[in-house]
C-alpha cells in the first residue's frame, strides 16, 4: 500500500513527545481514524456495540458511561469534552467533563436514536462538525502516552526499550518523523490505549500501546510492521484472556485488517 500521507506537507513538531498537528493533518488524519472505527459512516458517530456497557462517541469511539457505572477500560470521552473546551468549541449547555451519558440504558439511548431527541442531536451535530479537533486531541493523547509508560516502568533498561521502540515506529528509518509511524502511534493509542491502566487488563495482562512496544521483534526491520505483528499477537492474547461473555472472537478479522494500514 502507498503512503496515504505523501502528498500531505508534514507540519507536525516534536520537542520531547510534544505533537503538534496542522488543520490538513488533523483533519486527513480524523477521516483515517473514523474509517477506522466506523466505517466512515454517521449511524456510528454515536454507537453502543453488542456484548458493551457502554456506549462509544466520535471518530475514535471514546467511551462515555451511564451515571453509576464502573468499568475496567478507560472512559476518555470526558477528556474530550474537556479538550474541546480548552480550545473554544461551542457546546451544549448540559455537556460538561463531570456529565454522565444522557441515556441510562441501551434500550433508552436506542430510542432517543430513532426518533432523533433535540438532546441526541445536538450531540450528534457536535462531533460532526468537530472531526479536525477530535484528530487534535487524539494527538495530546499520543504526546503524553510516552512519559506515562515510562512513569509506569520500573525498569531502567525497560524504559530505555520502550522509549527506542517508539521513536524507530515514528521515524521508522527516517531521519525526520514519519507520516505513516505518526498514524500507526496515535491510531492505536485511541484504538486500544497506552496500556497502563491496570483495570485494562484481562488475567493481569494488556494489550495497549507498553505491551504491543514491549513484544516487538527487533530483528523486524520495518518498525511498523513489527508494531502491527505485535499488536496482533498482543489483541490475540486479549482474545483468549477475554470473559466468554464478551465474546471477543468476532472482533478479530477486523482488527487485524486494521492494523494491516500500518504497513501494507
Amino acid at each position: 500500500m502507498k503512503l496515504f500521507f505523501a502528498f500531505l506537507l508534514l507540519v507536525t513538531t516534536l520537542f520531547g513527545t510534544e505533537i503538534v498537528l496542522s488543520k490538513k493533518q488533523a483533519n486527513f488524519i480524523a477521516q483515517k481514524v473514523w474509517q477506522n472505527e466506523g466505517a466512515g459512516k454517521d449511524k456510528y458517530l454515536i454507537w453502543w456495540n453488542k456484548g458493551e456497557d457502554f456506549a462509544s462517541l466520535g471518530i475514535g469511539h471514546a467511551i462515555w458511561f451511564s451515571k453509576g457505572h464502573t468499568e475496567r477500560f478507560r472512559e476518555v470521552f470526558p477528556m474530550l469534552i474537556q479538550f474541546m473546551q480548552q480550545k473554544g468549541v461551542i457546546m451544549p449547555s448540559w455537556l460538561t467533563p463531570e456529565a454522565d451519558f444522557p441515556w441510562q440504558t441501551k434500550q433508552k439511548f436506542l430510542a432517543a436514536k430513532k426518533s432523533k431527541t433535540a438532546q441526541y442531536m445536538e450531540l450528534f451535530h457536535l462531533l460532526k462538525k468537530t472531526f479536525g479537533c477530535q484528530a487534535e486531541f487524539m494527538a495530546q493523547r499520543l504526546s503524553q502516552a510516552l512519559p506515562q509508560m515510562l512513569e509506569s516502568i520500573e525498569s531502567e533498561q525497560k524504559k530505555k526499550t520502550i522509549k527506542r521502540r517508539f521513536y524507530e515506529v515514528m521515524h521508522n528509518k527516517d531521519t525526520s518523523v514519519n507520516e505513516r509511524g505518526l498514524y500507526v502511534l496515535l491510531d492505536y493509542t485511541n484504538f486500544k490505549g497506552e496500556g497502563t491502566l491496570k483495570s485494562e487488563r484481562y488475567k493481569e495482562q494488556g494489550w495497549g500501546l507498553l505491551q504491543v512496544l514491549w513484544n516487538m521483534d527487533d530483528k523486524e526491520t520495518n518498525k511498523q510492521k513489527a508494531f502491527a505483528l505485535s499488536a496482533s499477537r498482543m489483541l490475540s492474547r486479549r482474545i483468549k484472556n477475554a470473559p466468554p461473555a464478551r465474546g471477543e472472537e468476532r472482533w478479530r478479522k477486523g482488527w487485524n485488517v486494521r492494523l494491516q494500514t500500518y504497513w501494507k
